[in-house]
């Protein structure tokens, strides 16, 4: 049985002075990431700070938009949807949802692209990711 219509709408997101840039990528079909310019060290979501630490700046940089489910689970809601962690090519780890597939066929460590889906309101662009 797919599950593939109908499509959860995401909740349009409220940017702040921190994260608007990402969002201005994210109306350009970019994915950024943070990068500590000193260490090389890369994090997801990007924001001024370095989890790992506090020395050098970070810069934000395109990721390439390719993963590979780290988890998952399918929400068996009114508008089924699925919700995943999805390891970057680039290394950090996000949360995110899995859309335009068979959710009965989705499995962890299989392989995922980048596409994103406007949200609700604003039509604001959320990343998300189908099967490669």
């Amino acid at each position: 049985m797919s599950e593939q219509t109908p499509q959860r709408v995401p909740p349009s997101p409220t940017p702040d002075p921190s994260t608007r840039g990402f969002w201005e990528a994210a109306k350009q079909g970019k994915l950024l990431i943070g990068r500590n310019a000193s260490t090389g060290k890369v994090h997801y979501p990007p924001r001024p700070i370095c989890p790992f630490d506090d020395e050098g700046e970070v810069e934000y940089v395109a990721a390439s938009g390719e993963g590979t489910i780290y988890s998952f689970s399918v929400m068996r809601a009114k508008i089924p949807y699925a919700i995943a962690y999805v390891e970057l090519a680039e290394g950090p780890r996000m949360m995110t949802n899995i859309v335009n597939c068979d959710f009965n066929a989705l499995r962890v460590g299989q392989k995922v692209k980048l596409t994103f889906v406007p949200s609700e309101g604003d039509g604001q662009p959320v990343p998300m990711f189908t099967p490669a």
